[in-house]
Formats: structure tokens, sequence, C-alpha cells
């Protein structure tokens, strides 16, 4: 789609209720995480991030999504796909500033440039005991994305496209840190399997989507 059009349709989204956890769920890795969640809030000792899903104009005008591919190290989420973002900070506002000064770091887009539409459906990610606030932002501006090298090894652009298109919903079979070859939900996207909180994350962008699109 060409993004001239998706940046006049997607502002309906700031009047629409979010489809929440029924969505998110669909795409949940594990059974129990509404229950893990409310234990988590109960003893209020998760850690909090802000996420961005931010969708930009290529030098064409095609809408694009941009992902993260995350460098390899020791933690629950080592070479794994997500969102820019990043955990919220004493010099930070809020957690939308978090997320928007994250998103500068890591893909080198100025958090003056992005347009925050809509905070989504808060998601807790039980390995690493976060609380992680998803963003639905814009950037007029085709990008020009310069990536952090001591946390991002690749960087994922997703076209509008593929985003949207079922056909990129699979299972995958894996091994997590809470258990051993597993069947989760997926999505595959530019050759990479996202799956987990990325995955319920983008099925709740990609039902609002279906709603102005």
């Amino acid at each position: 789609m060409d993004f001239r059009d998706f940046e006049k349709r997607i502002v309906k989204v700031t009047k629409m209720e979010l489809p929440g956890e029924t969505v998110q769920f669909k795409m949940a890795p594990m059974e129990r995480l509404q229950e893990l969640k409310r234990v988590a809030r109960g003893k209020n000792t998760a850690k909090r991030a802000g996420v961005m899903s931010l969708f930009y104009p290529s030098e064409d005008f095609e809408t694009r999504l941009i992902l993260i591919l995350r460098k390899t190290y020791k933690g629950v989420h080592s070479a794994q796909v997500g969102f820019p973002g990043g955990k919220l900070e004493d010099k930070d506002n809020s957690i939308q500033d978090a997320a928007l000064r994250e998103t500068e770091e890591e893909v080198g887009v100025s958090r003056n440039t992005i347009s925050v539409l809509k905070a989504l459906t808060e998601i807790y990610i039980p390995p690493s005991n976060f609380f992680v606030q998803p963003f639905l932002g814009i950037t007029a501006q085709s990008p020009k994305f310069i990536p952090q090298e001591e946390e991002v090894e690749a960087l994922i652009e997703v076209t509008l496209r593929d985003l949207m298109d079922d056909l990129n919903i699979t299972t995958q079979t894996l091994s997590t840190s809470y258990a051993k070859s597993i069947e989760v939900p997926a999505f595959k996207l530019n050759g990479h399997i996202v799956w987990g909180a990325t995955a319920m994350m983008l099925n709740e962008v990609r039902e609002l989507l279906k709603k102005v699109l």
C-alpha cells in the first residue's frame, strides 16, 4: 500500500478500542499467560519496558514496518526478532519516552520524527519478568536506519502486504526457556520466525489495521 494512503487511514485507530488480550493470546506460546500476568502485577516486582511498532515509507512510498534481530547474548531474548525499544530508565519521563528513546538508539530514527498514534495492550513476559507497553507509531520520512552495533544484529523491513498476509502465520517447534520442543504459533516474515511476545503484539497491530485499511 502507498504510504500516503496508509497515513490517512491509520489515524482512525486513535478512536478505536483495542482488540486486547483475546487477540494477543491467539499467538501466545504458552498457556497460563493471563494468570502469570495477574500474579506478577500482584507482586509488583516486574520491570517495565516500552517498544515501538513503527510504520514508515520506503523510498518509493511502499508502507513498511521495522523489526530488529537482536544480537546473540546470554539472555532469554538472545537472537530473537523484536520491536525496537527497551526498559524504562530513570531519565525517561514515561514508558512512551522510553520507547521513543530506545527506538532512536537502536535503529537511528529520531524521536522527533515519530508520531505516536496509540498505546497498545500491555503484555507480560514471564522469562524476563517484564511488563512491556507497545506503541503504534508512524514516521512520514523514509528513514536512514542506523542499527545500534551492540544490540542489533540485523534490521528487518517488513512490507505491509507481508504483515497482513494470513499465509505468513505458521507454527514452529522451538525450545524455550521454559520448555523443550514445543509447538508455538508464529509469523514467518522476511525469512525470520517471529514468535512469543513480539508475535502477540503484532497480532493486535494486524487486527487494528484490518479495521482501517
